[in-house]
C-alpha cells in the first residue's frame, strides 16, 4: 500500500486489502501512517483516520460534522434518501442532534433495556426451537437475523400482519443486490409509505410501544416524556426518519455482533467450552467481541467544518473523513498483543460503539441482545459446530460493516 500520510497526496489507495483481509490492512496502514487517502464508498476520496489516539480524538472532536451540508461542492456522493427518512441522528450536529438523541435516550435507560431481556429470551428459545428440529442451521437467517429485528418490531410497534413485508424491505436496504438497484429504491418508497400509514395508525389508536410514545412527543402530548415546553418536540420528518435510524441502528449492527462472536468461538473451542460452563463470564466476552471483530469497522462519514489537521496530515474543509475504529481497536498503543482474543484484558476505553456526543444510543441494548443470544444457543446446543469448512465462509465486502454472508452450523 502507498504511504500517503506525510504527504497528503491526492492518489487514493487500493481498498481491496481492506475489503479481503481487513485487520491486516490496518495493521499495515497503522504501521505505514495515521491517515491515508482511499476511494469512499461513494466513488470519491476520503481520508481514513487508523491510529488509536487520533481516532478516539476525530470521534469527539466538534469540528468534524456529520451534516452533509459541510460536504465540499462535488466532494461527497452518498446515498440518496428522501428528506423525510434523512433527517436522522447520523446526519445531524448539534443542537438538533441533542435535542433529538434527548428526547429518544429514554428508551434505552438501563431499567427499560433490562425489562426487554426476557421477551428476547423468548424470542431466542423459540427460534432455537425451530432450529432444534432440523439438527442443522444457517445462524445468520436463522437466528442471528430474526432475533433482533424481532426486538425491533417490537419497539416500533410494528404489527404482525406486516412483519414479513417489513424484513423484505429492510434486507433490500442492508444486503442491497447490485444487480438490480431499483429493488432498494422500491423498498424505501415502500417503507415510507408504511411509516406514514403507521405514524396515522398510531395516532388514532396509540400502544404501549417507543414509536407510541414519540408519536406523542411529535404532537405535544407526551406526559413525561418530553412536554414540548422548552422546544422539546420533533418534526414530522425527524419522527420518521427516527423509526428508520433504529432500524438500521439496532438491526444490522447486532445481526453481525452476533454472528461474528459465534464464529470466535468455534474457532476457540476452549472459550467456547469456558463460557458454556460459566455464562455469566459472557458480557466479558461480547465486550472482547466488539473489541476484536466488532460489527462496525469505520464511523460514519464526517467533514471538516474548517482545515484541520488529524496526525499531521492536513485535511481541507469539507472533504470526507472516515475514523477506522477496526484499526484503532488493534493498536498494539491501546491493547497489547490485540490479535489476540483476550476476555481478561483492559477493555475500558474500546471504540466498537463510538466515543463521545455520537456514542452509539442502543449501546446497552445490542450488548444485551448478544449475551441473551449468546447464552441461549450455547446452553442449547453443547455440541455446536461449523457445518462447512471454515474457508468457505465468506463476509460482506464493504468498508461499512464487517458481517458474514452465512454461518453453516450443525450439532
Amino acid at each position: 500500500m502507498q504511504n500517503t500520510a506525510d504527504t497528503g497526496s491526492d492518489a487514493p489507495i487500493d481498498v481491496t486489502p481492506l475489503l479481503d483481509d481487513p485487520y491486516a490492512a490496518c495493521a499495515a496502514l497503522r504501521e505505514a501512517g495515521p491517515v491515508h487517502r482511499i476511494t469512499g464508498a461513494d466513488g470519491h476520496p476520503a481520508w481514513l483516520v487508523t491510529r488509536y489516539d487520533d481516532v478516539r480524538r476525530a470521534l469527539a472532536d466538534p469540528r468534524l460534522s456529520l451534516d452533509k451540508k459541510h460536504a465540499a461542492p462535488g466532494g461527497y456522493r452518498g446515498f440518496a434518501l428522501p428528506p423525510a427518512l434523512d433527517a436522522n441522528l447520523l446526519n445531524m450536529d448539534p443542537p438538533d442532534h441533542t435535542r433529538i438523541r434527548r428526547l429518544v435516550v429514554k428508551a434505552f435507560t438501563p431499567g427499560r433495556v433490562e425489562a426487554l431481556r426476557a421477551p428476547v429470551r423468548k424470542t431466542a428459545d423459540e427460534l432455537l426451537d425451530a432450529m432444534a428440529e432440523r439438527g442443522r442451521a444457517d445462524l445468520m437467517t436463522d437466528y442471528a437475523g430474526p432475533l433482533p429485528i424481532t426486538v425491533i418490531y417490537d419497539l416500533l410497534g410494528i404489527p404482525h400482519r406486516d412483519r414479513r413485508d417489513f424484513l423484505a424491505w429492510s434486507n433490500a436496504l442492508i444486503t442491497p443486490d447490485p444487480s438490480r438497484p431499483e429493488l432498494m429504491k422500491e423498498a424505501i418508497g415502500a417503507m415510507l409509505e408504511f411509516f406514514t400509514g403507521l405514524i396515522a395508525a398510531k395516532r388514532a389508536e396509540p400502544g404501549d410501544d417507543l414509536f407510541s410514545d414519540l408519536i406523542a412527543v411529535r404532537d405535544d402530548q407526551a406526559g413525561g416524556a418530553g412536554d414540548g415546553a422548552g422546544g422539546e418536540r420533533l418534526t414530522e420528518d425527524e419522527l420518521t426518519s427516527l423509526a428508520f435510524l433504529l432500524l438500521f441502528a439496532g438491526y444490522e449492527n447486532t445481526v453481525h455482533l452476533i454472528g461474528n462472536a459465534v464464529l470466535g468461538l468455534l474457532d476457540r473451542p476452549d472459550q467456547l467450552r469456558q463460557l458454556q460452563q460459566n455464562p455469566a463470564e459472557l458480557p466479558a466476552a461480547v465486550e472482547e467481541f466488539l473489541r476484536f471483530d466488532g460489527p462496525s469497522p469505520v464511523s460514519i462519514r464526517r467533514f471538516p467544518k474548517e482545515d484541520l489537521e488529524i496526525g499531521g496530515v492536513r485535511i481541507a474543509a469539507g472533504e470526507s473523513v472516515l475514523l477506522s475504529m477496526a484499526s484503532a481497536n488493534r493498536d498494539p498503543a491501546r491493547f497489547p498483543d490485540p490479535d489476540t482474543f483476550d476476555r481478561a484484558r483492559d477493555l475500558s476505553g474500546h471504540l466498537a460503539l463510538g466515543h463521545g456526543i455520537h456514542y452509539c444510543l442502543g449501546a446497552s441494548l445490542a450488548r444485551m441482545e448478544a449475551v441473551v443470544a449468546l447464552d441461549a444457543l450455547l446452553g442449547r446446543f453443547p455440541g455446536l459446530r461449523l457445518d462447512v469448512p471454515r474457508g468457505d465462509l465468506r463476509h460482506r465486502r464493504t468498508l461499512r460493516s464487517r458481517g458474514l454472508i452465512s454461518l453453516p452450523v450443525a450439532w
